[in-house]
């Protein structure tokens, strides 16, 4: 059973893909220092898993504290998530996120050099492509120089150390995996996303306002150019993104030792940011409160993934619909409210 790190492993992202990664016969070890999640995830994957799921309290951009511990085991492949990943936050806060995002990442990769890692999977985002010149629907050549935020422009500094670490003669396998906007949760309710503080991403702010957690929503923009004016994103229900981790590791299996790919990891469907409320309406039969503000600084107005290359290299496709994430995360938000 080949030994997986996964690096902020209690996070959103992470924790389903830890299950995802178990279900396909890996074994997951997690990195993470909670500093963005709650302690008790860890409780609650095992409940999943049905297994002891061996953790370890670390900040990853301490080399040492990696290093020690994990001195008595051998790492196959390492899922690099652990990350800041507000937009807004990090345009407020850039240098939080350049340290805490490339310190990470460089110290990481340093622990796989030192243990002779095979495959290495980083955790990219669709906000390398910034602004993409009028273009919807991007594809990984899509230009990917002009992000619309520090957090945007870490994922591009980030791929860029992976291109130059590779073409100095590193033998990892390398993939990075851009995502589009995940959301939704585990369709048994146990986990899913649990933000600290107020929500930076559209679903959990919907499910929260409608508990009566938050007075109301606010849209950010209602003068986009886009079908209704607000920002259109492609939103992939969390399991299907974990998924497709555990595909890319099998696909960097069967590569020669050096090798390197970009893949997108979205729908290829855009939806709107009313849409996805009328949708939530609709689904939970809740009224939502909201209302319209100002724009969002580092906001892009519309982007999609062309999704032909992950289906036809990873032999991937989504299996939750939009309505499923919506369900599944209401489910998750419920649950969560009855035990805290």
């Amino acid at each position: 059973m080949k030994n997986i790190l996964v690096t902020g492993g209690a996070g959103y992202i992470g924790s389903h893909t830890v299950i995802e990664l178990i279900q396909q016969g890996y074994n997951p070890i997690i990195l993470d220092d909670f500093r963005n999640s709650d302690g008790s995830i860890i409780e609650r994957l095992e409940t999943i898993a049905k297994q002891k799921i061996r953790f370890h309290t670390v900040d990853v951009c301490n080399l040492n504290e990696i290093v020690n511990a994990l001195s008595d085991i051998k790492i196959d492949g390492i899922i690099h998530f652990a990350a800041y990943k507000a937009v807004g936050e990090s345009v407020q806060n850039p240098l939080k996120y350049y340290h805490n995002n490339i310190q990470g990442l460089v110290s990481t990769l340093k622990f796989a050099e030192m243990q002779n890692v095979s495959n290495f999977i980083f955790s990219s985002s669709c906000t390398v492509y910034g602004e993409p010149n009028g273009i919807k629907e991007v594809t990984e050549d899509t230009n990917s120089r002009n992000a619309n935020s520090p957090y945007g422009n870490t994922k591009v500094v980030g791929e860029q150390i992976l291109r130059d670490f590779h073409k100095s003669g590193s033998k990892i396998n390398f993939l990075s995996l851009r995502y589009f906007n995940p959301i939704g949760a585990h369709p048994s309710g146990t986990i899913g996303e649990w933000p600290i503080g107020k929500p930076n991403n559209l679903l959990p702010f919907i499910t929260q306002t409608a508990v009566g957690v938050h007075p109301e929503l606010t849209v950010f923009g209602n003068d986009y150019p886009t079908i209704d004016g607000s920002c259109v994103r492609d939103y992939i229900h969390v399991v299907d993104l974990a998924n497709a981790h555990a595909l890319g590791l099998s696909y960097l299996d069967d590569k020669p030792a050096g090798f390197l790919d970009f893949i997108n990891v979205g729908t290829g469907i855009g939806t709107s940011v009313l849409q996805i409320i009328a949708s939530f309406e609709t689904c939970t039969g809740e009224k939502l409160k909201w209302k319209f503000g100002e724009r969002r600084a580092g906001d892009v107005a519309e982007i999609y993934a062309n999704a032909n290359k992950i289906k036809e290299t990873l032999n991937w496709s989504p299996k939750y619909s939009l309505e499923d994430a919506i369900n599944h995360a209401w489910k998750w938000e419920n649950h969560i409210r009855k035990i805290h």
